[in-house]
Order: C-alpha cells, then structure tokens, then sequence
C-alpha cells in the first residue's frame, strides 16, 4: 500500500514539503482529501476519533500502514531514509533534521506576516498589524533565516551543491519550496535580495531541474499558491519592506 498524505485540500501549504520529497522520489502515495468521496473529512474522521490511540493534533499528518505520523519535520526525518534523501551517516540525519526543524520555524514566520495577531481572524481584521510585521519580516527575519542557510552552503566540507553531504536530501527540497514562497510572497523584496545568496539560488534551480521535480510542478498535483495557504501574496505587505 502507498503512504497516505493528510492536508487541506487547495493549499500547498505545510503539505508541500512533504509532497516534494515523495514525488521527487518517485514514490506511491495518496493525497487522501484530494480524492473523490473522501475530502478533509477523511483527515477529520482520524484527528477527532475517540478511538484512534496516536491521533494528531493537526495536519499535515502521514500514515504507513496503521502509523500515524504528525509534523512535516518528523514526517520527513521518517520519510528521508525510506525514500534515498536523508544521509547514510545516522548522525546527519539528525543535522538534516535540523535544519528541517529551523525551515519549521521560518515557516511560521511567514504565516504570520499575514496572521500577526490571531488566526481566527481574517488577514483584513488585522492588516495594519500585519504591515508592521511584514516591514520587520523582510528588514530582519528574511537575512536572518536565508543568510544562515547561506553559510551552511558554504561551509559543507562536501561542497555548496547541498545542505548536507554530497546527496540530496529532504530539506534541499525543502529550501526549494521555501524560495519558491518567498518569491511569490514578496516578489518585490526578493528580487532585492537574491543577489545575496547565489549558492541558494543555485541549490533552488538545481531542484527545479531535477526530472520528477519538473514532471511534478507541471502536472495538476501541484496547486498554485494562493491567498488561502501560507505564502500569500498582499502588495500592500511586499511593499512594507
């Protein structure tokens, strides 16, 4: 049986971390609310079972089998020696896993340059906020996180083609996605600072490249980014910078 991937349906959202390492690996899966007759649903029928002893708290969750995995990055830290993308070297995976977890935390950055205040509100309740957070985001958080990925590059003993090692891994993919989102997010702002990261940028076009990346991003599996999932694009926010 093929792995089973639960997440909203019509965002990429977290989702999509764990979507780019499968399809790049070529991998069976199902993107359970994606599919006729079963929609979230089918995620919800798990995560409000009274019966279900491991049951997760949110998507995106993973199941092989009767194992339920929740979080992207413990998803991934699963997933990578599965799917030939995490080192042979056990003690690197848990650098991979890592830099996985630092990829979490500027994620959640992201979300709330449009969701400074509280989630349950719509981004329009909270716009002014959300303009001071942007200009902050894109001063200070985007340098910060992007900067540090930079180094690592860098400074890999195996060369600046990958983040760790001298094979692919998850969270190449990973940084992919994440400069994909930027540059949706705020196009202004990063069409200022790309010049900044040429080894980012080169790992970003490398993976965009790669066979079954391209295969994936041109096929009806890969949902456009809109301003339903976490990289949204408000020209009001790109500006605040």
């Amino acid at each position: 049986m093929g792995y089973e991937l639960y997440y909203w349906d019509g965002i990429q959202g977290r989702g999509e971390f764990v979507r780019l390492a499968l399809e790049e690996a070529g991998a069976d899966y199902i993107d359970i609310t994606r599919q006729p007759g079963r929609g979230t649903g089918a995620m919800f029928d798990i995560m409000e079972s009274e019966s279900e002893p491991h049951i997760p708290f949110a998507p995106p969750f993973l199941k092989d089998g009767d194992l339920i995995i929740p979080h992207v990055a413990n998803i991934l830290l699963y997933l990578g020696p599965k799917l030939g993308l995490a080192p042979e070297d056990e003690s690197l995976r848990h650098v991979v896993n890592g830099l996985q977890l630092t990829v979490t935390d500027f994620v959640a950055e992201v979300h709330d340059t449009h969701h400074p205040i509280d989630m349950s509100l719509y981004y329009e309740d909270q716009k002014p906020e959300a303009k001071a957070r942007s200009a902050a985001f894109i001063r200070e958080r985007i340098p910060k996180f992007l900067g540090y990925f930079e180094r690592v590059l860098r400074q890999n003993p195996k060369g600046p083609k990958h983040l760790v090692g001298e094979a692919l891994t998850y969270v190449d993919l990973s940084l992919f996605q994440v400069i994909e989102g930027l540059s949706y997010a705020f196009p202004r702002a990063m069409t200022n600072c790309k010049a900044e990261y040429p080894a980012l940028l080169a790992l970003h076009d490398a993976a965009a490249k790669r066979p079954n990346i391209v295969r994936y991003l041109a096929s009806p599996r890969r949902l456009a980014f809109n301003e339903e999932g976490i990289f949204r694009h408000y020209p009001e926010l790109d500006s605040a910078g």
